[in-house]
């Protein structure tokens, strides 16, 4: 191993934005304009961003373009996020491109080193990496490498096929999600849930009748009803760092809910401390809903499988249903206008969504149990394969993570793990969404 400085064995690529008054730099744009939120993630590869920018917006702004495999780092902000380019795509100021110098380093396993650094920094300060990462930051830091590439490309894959593994399990995740999507869509959207002949009821004549609130027909026997009649919003811990409480409760702040699509993970909760009343009272349970307040508002996560006395952040608000059987159901409501809640939420640094307007939101419902039982009886089967594929991929990700020191530092070398890692780890490949 030799310990080199960053700057050395690496390009660095800055970003920029274009000039956000020119509609030709941005309407229906389709090449990739990355900032911090788009991979403040624990996932490898970054293939898509929120916002998107033209061509004409690329060639004449000081932005860049990445190429596939290029590592994104954060530089203000939320400093020291890290992913690798999946597509060609630009990025903003606020964050560096850095590409490894071919006859110095190899990408992959730059990346998994520049990891590695973020993690040992984040240790040694208690969770803060920077302030700030400037160009002559890269003059300051230091890693260690093994001299020659091919050692560096053994090393990268075995994290590589580790990775791999996690990224195909959240494609078929993303799948079963999908496919449990468009079963709420076909019975609570477009009404052809089975009849009592258990054909689909709208498109085979079932009966609806007008509704005067949602100026609307709705298939007969349903009723319309306000979410604040369902169950009971309830706002965020009032958390004081200063007067601690004796109980470790660990809390969902807006990160977690943007890492994943529906169930809401228990890896990588920060920590806090309230006393025992505090606690009781803003616990999530098994079935609770958590919404966005502001960051991502309208973002809506399941809660399951989480650890005693979890609670949730400033920027979040809980739902508690009165009626668990309905919670699949208004889940996929909730998800189903995530964007109207977004777009019509208000404040003016960030938008909120605040319970007033989640209270007065109408749904759907059928008056019969017998058709919520069936849908979730349908439904429970792929949330439960989601949930297990999550849970494996929290177990690879923590293998991943104490591996890669050890392989740094030389604890442990390439063979040492590749025979185990076979029935875990998957080929790594090229992926492209």
């Amino acid at each position: 191993m030799i310990k080199v400085v960053l700057s050395s064995i690496i390009d660095i690529i800055s970003g920029g934005t274009p000039q956000t008054s020119i509609e030709e730099y941005w309407n229906n744009g389709n090449i990739g304009w990355l900032s911090v939120t788009d991979f403040n993630n624990d996932l490898r590869f970054v293939y898509d961003s929120e916002k998107k920018i033209t061509k004409k917006g690329l060639n004449e702004s000081n932005t860049k373009l990445l190429e596939y495999g290029d590592i994104i780092i954060s530089a203000r902000g939320t400093v020291g996020a890290l992913a690798q380019i999946g597509i060609p795509m630009c990025f903003n100021q606020s964050c560096f491109g850095i590409r490894g110098k071919k006859d110095k380093v190899d990408n992959d396993f730059l990346f998994y080193a520049l990891r590695n650094y973020v993690q040992h920094i984040k240790k040694r300060s208690q969770g803060s990496v920077f302030d700030t990462i400037n160009l002559k930051s890269f003059d300051l830091m230091e890693i260690e490498i093994p001299k020659t590439i091919s050692t560096q490309q053994k090393i990268a894959k075995v994290l590589s096929d580790l990775d791999a593994k996690i990224e195909i399990n959240n494609r078929i995740n993303i799948e079963l999600e999908a496919m449990a999507k468009t079963l709420y869509d076909y019975w609570f959207v477009q009404f052809d849930f089975p009849d009592t002949n258990g054909k689909p009821y709208k498109s085979t004549g079932g009966k609806m009748v007008w509704n005067a609130e949602l100026k609307r027909e709705i298939p007969e026997g349903w009723d319309c009803v306000l979410l604040g009649e369902m169950g009971n919003f309830k706002n965020e811990v009032n958390y004081d760092p200063s007067k601690p409480g004796n109980i470790a409760c660990p809390i969902i702040n807006v990160r977690n809910i943007s890492a994943t699509s529906y169930f809401l993970k228990n890896s990588d909760l920060d920590i806090i401390y309230l006393n025992q009343s505090d606690v009781q009272k803003y616990a999530v349970h098994e079935g609770s809903i958590i919404i966005a307040r502001s960051g991502i508002p309208g973002a809506t996560r399941l809660i399951s499988d989480f650890a005693e006395n979890t609670l949730y952040c400033g920027f979040a608000i809980h739902y508690e249903l009165n009626d668990l059987a309905l919670k699949i159901p208004v889940f996929f409501y909730l998800k189903s206008i995530e964007e109207m809640i977004k777009n019509g939420s208000g404040g003016t640094i960030l938008k909120n969504v605040n319970q007033a307007t989640l209270n007065n939101l109408q749904v759907v419902f059928p008056k019969k149990e017998t058709t919520i039982s069936q849908f979730n009886k349908l439904i429970k089967p792929l949330f439960n394969k989601i949930n297990l594929i999550q849970k494996e991929n929290q177990e690879l990700a923590s293998l991943r993570d104490w591996l890669l020191p050890m392989l740094m530092n030389g604890q442990v070398s390439v063979g040492d793990v590749e025979e185990q890692l076979g029935m875990v780890a998957e080929e790594s490949a090229r992926y492209v969404k």
